[in-house]
């Protein structure tokens, strides 16, 4: 296992209030830097750019090297897991991500060893970037959520509606448990692999998690990521989660935290962050959720943005960061103005 570090973003996910707050954000390492396009472009495409590892700690910390962020995340996607699970994954321009098609549990390989070898460029960036980063930044791994991979899986594909694992979920309840927990085993290992290969916390992304029913929320999202936290925490017992069930109501964030004991909940840019500390904090560290857009427009409404949220967070432990990921046509410009506001501001 690799040496264990202890950054800023840690001291919050431990409990602490720092003044200022630890920034990074979500997909920070893109298509909004320069140098990664370049990087991009000698890799031949996104897929291949995720599975070369030296590329991928390349692309992991140049946002760090630009901004000095306060952590790096590796650079990877959420759809590694289904392709070690067996499905073919391909990246089409224009069109997103296309997965190869599941119609039941019996597709999908259970082979602990396969899924290790078919992740193992992951590991191997992580271990290249734990080498190379500063000892007081931390190193972010993570993992989608199986609700939404099984979102992909079913679909084939990204959806507005996620109907077609709805409808699943809905006709045939043990088979699509059994999908989820298939799914939330390869997680599972996926995670404990990325903390024993050097990164310091791990953030479970629930992207589609929601316009889901209270039902739906409840089998498909909080229950599997409680056994993955639980999985991960009796195999790697320093273990920091970070939880992100994107789109959730007020209940459904209080309910995951509470089931799943996640050590900071990310916040999408819907949920008020003074409810949220008020409801939240005191029970976990906080993470968000400033706008995209806002960042994207920069000026006035960024820094107005900013102020508002570092108000709202006042002595709550909490990591600066996005209501989702980084947008492709995010000036530089705003994003070092972004680091500097929150540096600045007292």
């Amino acid at each position: 296992m690799a040496e264990i570090v202890s950054g800023k973003l840690s001291s919050v996910l431990n409990g602490h209030s720092c003044e200022p707050p630890p920034i990074w954000l979500m997909r920070q390492a893109g298509r909004y830097l320069p140098e990664y396009r370049e990087a991009r472009a000698r890799a031949g495409s996104f897929w291949e750019l995720c599975t070369n590892a030296a590329a991928a700690a390349e692309v992991t910390l140049q946002p760090v090297h630009r901004f000095d962020f306060d952590a790096a995340i590796i650079f990877s996607d959420i759809l590694v897991v289904p392709h070690a699970l067996g499905k073919a994954v391909s990246f089409e321009g224009g069109r997103g991500p296309r997965v190869e098609t599941t119609r039941s549990p019996v597709e999908l390989c259970r082979d602990a060893g396969i899924w290790a070898e078919r992740l193992a460029p992951v590991y191997d960036a992580i271990g290249r970037v734990a080498a190379a980063l500063p000892k007081e930044k931390d190193l972010i791994g993570f993992a989608g959520g199986p609700w939404t991979l099984a979102t992909y899986m079913v679909e084939g594909g990204a959806s507005l509606d996620q109907a077609a694992a709805k409808l699943w979920a809905y006709r045939n309840k043990e088979s699509f448990g059994e999908l989820l927990g298939i799914i939330g085993a390869c997680v599972a290992a996926h995670l404990c692999a990325q903390l024993k290969a050097g990164a310091t916390v791990v953030q479970l992304f629930d992207s589609w998690a929601g316009g889901l029913s209270e039902t739906l929320f409840r089998d498909c999202v909080i229950t599997p990521s409680r056994r993955i936290m639980q999985e991960v925490r009796k195999n790697v017992p320093h273990a920091k989660f970070i939880g992100f069930p994107r789109g959730a109501t007020q209940q459904g964030y209080l309910e995951y935290l509470e089931a799943t004991g996640v050590d900071a909940i990310s916040l999408d840019t819907a949920v008020l962050f003074a409810w949220a500390a008020e409801h939240l904090g005191g029970k976990t560290a906080l993470q968000g959720n400033l706008d995209p857009l806002a960042l994207v427009a920069g000026g006035e409404a960024l820094r107005d943005a900013v102020h508002r949220l570092l108000a709202d967070a006042k002595g709550t432990p909490h990591v600066v960061n996005l209501g989702h990921g980084i947008l492709p046509d995010t000036p530089v410009e705003n994003v070092a103005e972004l680091v500097e506001l929150v540096r600045s501001t007292r």
